[in-house]
């Protein structure tokens, strides 16, 4: 990746960690980057959204990967 897209890169992973932090949503900056990529892929946001909410329903009380 050229230096360019990188910069362009990093600063709307910043841009979507603000929003996310503005709605409260609890994920950081590795979880966004994972949907993301996933998004870029081709997945479903909707199902990945879907995914997260189960997800979070389910969590043991010890794991901290989602909150």
């Amino acid at each position: 990746m050229d230096p360019e897209a990188a910069r362009t890169a990093r600063d709307s992973l910043e841009l979507v960690f603000h929003m996310s932090n503005i709605l409260d949503t609890g994920l950081d900056r590795h979880t966004l980057s994972v949907l993301i990529s996933l998004c870029d892929l081709g997945l479903n946001p909707e199902a990945l959204a879907a995914v997260i909410k189960e997800l979070r329903q389910q969590k043991p009380s010890s794991s901290p990967s989602l909150p």
